[in-house]
């Protein structure tokens, strides 16, 4: 992975907390940046494409758009399917995120994990039992975790 220079450096430092909320957000990083708007989004690829940044994306306040139930729905199923079954579920359009965690058996034997975000709990249950009929035999147990409050939603950040 390169190093990034000074001004990859001040586009990460300006962009840690989010996008500023502008209808062109990079004409005003560019702005504050000292360089064009098409540097700003030129750099910002590159350093996806090296890995250095993972995403550029929205994380919305699900509470404040009305998803008050946000339930983690975790499963169990066999490891050798893992990828294909997560990338299924994952697809799916009331997924957030999916992805795989180790198992810690014997009390915890959940190995896929995918949020799922409801107006109401019912709402949640149902979506989940969509996720359960298209894992058809390859769920052998599942469960729903339901927030009880929120908690802080921030990546890595680093010092100015």
């Amino acid at each position: 992975m390169t190093a990034a220079d000074d001004l990859d450096r001040r586009l990460i430092l300006a962009t840690q907390a989010g996008l500023p909320l502008v209808p062109q957000p990079y004409h005003t990083l560019a702005e504050q940046l000292g360089c064009t708007a098409e540097e700003v989004m030129t750099r910002l690829s590159a350093m996806l494409a090296r890995g250095t940044i993972r995403r550029i994306g929205a994380v919305p306040n699900h509470y404040a758009i009305g998803y008050t139930a946000n339930g983690m729905s975790v499963w169990d199923v066999p490891d050798e399917c893992i990828d294909e079954l997560g990338a299924q579920v994952g697809a799916l359009a009331f997924v957030t995120h999916a992805y795989h965690r180790p198992r810690a058996l014997p009390d915890w034997p959940y190995n896929l994990f995918a949020m799922v975000h409801g107006a109401s709990r019912e709402e949640v249950l149902a979506k989940v039992d969509e996720i359960r009929g298209g894992l058809g035999a390859a769920c052998r147990c599942h469960d729903v975790l339901f927030s009880t409050e929120i908690l802080k939603k921030t990546g890595l950040r680093i010092a100015g």
